[in-house]
């Protein structure tokens, strides 16, 4: 039953000392606030690398070749080497774990300066030769038009699909390129899809900036032959990468005539394990946060703790006057723990919004294009309520050790003490 006489004693109490209840309130009010606030950021900061891995295969691996570092089979280290179809078809046939095997050339040579031409502007692109399985790994968003399919492969077609950077060079804003010609290191090509500008994820190439042909139209206008600079893959969801990325390199490497011990010679990175270390990362962020914010919280809760068993001693003659008129223990407990309790949760209960609204202005502040990693910062509903639960908890056990102490004072004794 609510107890308005008792509310009223408990504020006169807080009230009679303002100055030390508002010092002592102050480490909960930190401590939660220092909680709310490193969650909230590390939460927006998980958000904004998610969001910019957003469509990225997890499951998926990058090879190329280096320089060899071992000499084997009479060939000298320091030979340079390449992949080409018959890796990828040997790879294919031998590892059934493969889901997606996505062959790439990277056209160099094609890729000088004023490369692209239309009409009277012209630019400088990254020229790629792709298969349509590229968006299986990598994300790509089309902002018109269509990406690459199994016929322009097939048939060596010549198409291609320009990035946003490079729509905007060479195209007019009232023009719309789908349709149109644009020559290619001296070779025209029919623009078939733009790729949208929200495409952050860059491997090794800036999508804005790259024209992607059909892969095998690459190898034969530009004389590339059989070569593959480097291929992509994702294995079945049943399968490891790591697992998958050591079999696909036994065989490159036998294949290629490259030592066993030859750790340099074929590139790798497993995208796999690259989530795999940022998941590691953000979950030691968050440990990190809650014992900052806890134990600051807790450092605050001794304190008030401390300053009741002043108040306590302070009142020791009232206490005994209410004992000797008929108060019972529980009268006397639940006095002072709701008086901890209160002072806890006001604080704790300002600090939790404080903390709210800094995320809140952070994420207004770097909204748009100010920030490319740090999105929604803040904090979800049932980590608020946690959060008041905690101040509620909090508040009752330091209010706890003060209240036996009360409770022990002997109702003569304390009418006697001066």
């Amino acid at each position: 039953m609510f107890d308005i006489e008792l509310y009223k004693e408990i504020w006169q109490a807080i009230s009679k000392n303002k100055l030390r209840s508002t010092l002592t309130a102050f480490g909960v009010f930190w401590g939660i606030f220092m909680l709310v606030s490193l969650s909230g950021a590390g939460n927006g900061l998980q958000n904004g690398i998610n969001a910019q891995f957003e469509g990225f295969a997890t499951n998926a691996a990058f090879m190329w070749t280096e320089p060899t570092t071992e000499p084997y089979k009479g060939f000298k280290k320091g030979r340079s080497w390449n992949f080409d179809n018959s890796d990828m078809e040997s790879l294919l046939k031998n590892v059934p774990e493969i889901e997606f095997l996505v062959p790439r050339l990277q056209a160099l040579q094609q890729s000088t300066a004023n490369n692209a031409v239309y009409k009277d502007k012209y630019g400088t692109f990254q020229v790629q030769g792709d298969y349509p399985n590229l968006a299986k790994v990598e994300p790509f968003k089309m902002a018109r038009g269509r990406f690459l399919n199994e016929i322009d492969i097939q048939q060596n077609r010549k198409v291609c699909v320009i990035g946003s950077r490079v729509e905007e060079i060479l195209f007019d804003k009232k023009d719309n390129p789908i349709g149109k010609y644009i020559r290619v290191s001296g070779v025209y090509f029919k623009v078939i899809g733009v790729t949208s500008p929200d495409l952050d994820i860059q491997i090794g190439y800036d999508k804005k900036e790259a024209i992607h042909i059909p892969f095998s139209t690459v190898q034969a206008t530009f004389n590339y032959g059989d070569e593959v600079h480097y291929f992509s893959f994702t294995a079945k969801s049943e399968y490891l990468v790591s697992d998958v990325e050591d079999r696909i390199i036994t065989i490159l490497k036998n294949r290629n005539d490259i030592a066993p011990n030859d750790l340099s010679a074929v590139g790798h990175i497993n995208i796999e394990r690259q989530f795999q270390i940022m998941s590691k990362l953000f979950l030691g962020i968050n440990i990190l946060t809650y014992i900052v914010g806890l134990g600051t919280l807790l450092a605050g809760v001794i304190g008030i703790s401390n300053i009741m068993l002043v108040i306590v001693k302070e009142r020791t003659k009232e206490i005994g006057i209410k004992r000797a008129i008929g108060a019972t223990p529980y009268n006397v407990i639940r006095q002072i723990i709701m008086e901890s309790t209160i002072l806890t949760l006001s604080a704790g209960y300002v600090g939790l919004v404080l903390g709210i609204l800094l995320n809140e202005g952070l994420g207004a502040a770097l909204s748009g294009d100010a920030s490319e990693i740090f999105l929604n910062p803040g904090i979800d509903l049932k980590s608020g309520l946690s959060s008041l639960l905690i101040l509620v908890i909090a508040g009752a056990l330091a209010g706890l050790l003060p209240a036996n102490r009360a409770v022990r004072v002997k109702p003569i004794d304390a009418i006697r003490e001066e």
